[in-house]
């Protein structure tokens, strides 16, 4: 390959993160030149391929991520699987909590990975598979922050009454929209367990990125 096609090859793959990186909400033209760090005219000549085959859709100036992503993610699913449980073991018992990371698929997320703590009496079954709306829950309220500003959400009786969760994005990760958190049956300090959970995302970005 050109160096002249490896640059726009870089170009191209860094879009697709910062398209991937706002978090599921659409993004624009312009503010995609910012993060890439081109020209928009540049950007409208990058969205093209990426279009073509469905990895984002584009709206006038907005963009997001296409239905294509998903099919990606689906053949990565059995990966991620593997990369997620030693991390979530690890957060379930630091925490005392289950631990879970939850993929979103359109309007809905659905959780794909589960660890519960080794040492406690009573913790929430989470069961794997639970799907509840992509706006709810710490999940939704992590898939909805922006890459800067505090990294992780909670959330008390929701989606279901009883429950406390907190929970971080997953970034990093091309074709992969996701959270990774806890759930408790008792109130969790918030501001510790988001710091761990965020720690424990992290590591599972780097292990699916090398």
């Amino acid at each position: 390959m050109s160096g002249e096609g490896s640059l726009t090859l870089d170009r191209g793959l860094a879009l697709l993160q910062a398209v991937a990186d706002a978090a599921g909400s659409s993004t624009t033209v312009t503010e995609l030149a910012d993060v890439v760090g081109t020209s928009r005219a540049a950007v409208y000549r990058l969205l093209v391929p990426l279009v073509e085959r469905g990895l984002v859709w584009r709206d006038g100036s907005h963009v997001r991520l296409g239905a294509g992503v998903l099919r990606l993610a689906e053949q990565m699913l059995p990966r991620v699987r593997a990369a997620a449980r030693p991390v979530l073991r690890g957060l379930a018992d630091a925490t005392g909590a289950t631990a879970h990371l939850s993929m979103a698929e359109g309007d809905q997320v659905h959780v794909v990975a589960v660890a519960e703590p080794s040492w406690t009496t009573f913790h929430v079954a989470y069961r794997l598979g639970s799907r509840h709306p992509a706006s709810r829950g710490a999940v939704g309220k992590a898939l909805a922050l922006r890459p800067k500003g505090r990294g992780w959400a909670a959330a008390s009786g929701d989606p279901q009454p009883g429950i406390h969760g907190v929970a971080t994005p997953v970034r990093g990760v091309v074709g992969i929209r996701a959270a990774l958190g806890v759930v408790s049956l008792t109130p969790l300090d918030n501001a510790l367990v988001g710091a761990q959970a965020q720690e424990a995302a992290g590591a599972l970005a780097a292990s699916l990125r090398g």
